[in-house]
């Protein structure tokens, strides 16, 4: 199959339950469940050690006024959905917000992350 030009990169838009959030930038996902490391000792390479990671989607979101910044503590069972402009969807349910959510108020930003066990590509 040929590379067919178009855009892969620029626009993203995020939902929480169904809600749109205003996406300004640092959209990601990751959607590992394992991470290796390399054992190595003097005698060589000895193998890898191999632990559990959760998956994820984050954004950068700018604060607006029908959103409330104390909702995103008792997010803990969310489904999450982030489209890229790729036309790739990455989608997660039973998500939790990681990370106390500190708004910077000279952008009107803040950064959201959501951990859970299955992150979709699609």
């Amino acid at each position: 199959m040929a590379f067919q030009p178009g855009a892969l990169s620029g626009t993203a838009f995020l939902t929480i339950d169904g809600l749109e959030f205003p996406v300004v930038s640092g959209v990601g996902y990751q959607v590992s469940r394992v991470t290796r490391e390399t054992l190595t000792g003097q005698s060589g390479v000895h193998g890898f050690s191999e632990k559990p990671v959760a998956p994820y989607i984050k954004a950068t979101i700018r604060d607006i006024a029908e959103i409330s910044i104390a909702g995103f503590e008792a997010m803990t069972d969310v489904s999450v959905s982030l489209e890229l402009a790729s036309g790739k969807r990455i989608s997660g349910n039973g998500m939790w917000n990681v990370g106390a959510v500190e708004v910077n108020s000279d952008e009107a930003t803040y950064d959201l992350r959501f951990d859970g066990l299955d992150v979709q590509e699609t």
